[in-house]
């Protein structure tokens, strides 16, 4: 009887030959990313490309698409078209909508929507200058929902564009989230000042 006995072995073997090696180890490529030496060759051939989406088209399975653009340097027209936008949700999940402002904006702003936050804290944070009461505070409770959207979208002053974090219905949850603390803090006090007002009466 024979046996034949199989191991490892750190003998290197010849892994054989791929027919159309493209298919089989496919490249990872960016959509959007060439360089100026591609785009100058392609120029030369009557291509012009920009580098960009083409205006007003949305990407595959986008929810909610905002299609005002960022405005160029010392102009603010777009921003100001921004009033006109409404939230489009009619809806949301309010403990997720809070989760999200906490994580992401509650840093600067405040747990409380105070503009106190950890990254200020009274003054004696790392952030010297204090970030935007968004409730107590008329300029932000009259800011129109679009306005909001748009400078968590692109970033506005000090404040830098959160659309890497959150997704379009992510940052327009946080929006309705900051309105309804908004009108939550502007019916508190009348409801106080008519209990104060009851209670004297007595």
């Amino acid at each position: 009887m024979t046996a034949i006995v199989t191991g490892c072995s750190d003998i290197q073997r010849e892994p054989g030959k791929v027919y159309m090696p493209d298919m089989g180890y496919s490249r990872a490529y960016e959509t959007y990313a060439m360089t100026e030496e591609q785009k100058a060759e392609l120029l030369k051939k009557g291509i012009h490309f920009s580098n960009t989406p083409v205006p007003g088209t949305i990407k595959r399975d986008e929810l909610l698409p905002f299609l005002i653009g960022k405005d160029g340097a010392g102009d603010s027209a777009n921003y100001v078209a921004s009033k006109a936008v409404k939230n489009p949700l009619s809806s949301m999940d309010t403990v997720e909508a809070e989760r999200l402002y906490l994580v992401n904006c509650g840093i600067c702003h405040g747990p409380k929507l105070d503009g106190n936050g950890p990254l200020y804290r009274g003054g004696d944070g790392p952030f010297p200058a204090k970030p935007a009461t968004l409730v107590g505070d008329a300029k932000y409770e009259a800011m129109p929902e679009g306005q909001m959207f748009y400078s968590a979208t692109y970033g506005k002053n000090k404040m830098g564009s959160y659309a890497s974090q959150l997704n379009t219905k992510q940052r327009w949850m946080v929006i309705a989230y900051i309105k309804s603390k908004q009108a939550a803090g502007k019916s508190s006090p009348a409801a106080a000042a008519t209990t104060d007002s009851t209670a004297a009466k007595k």
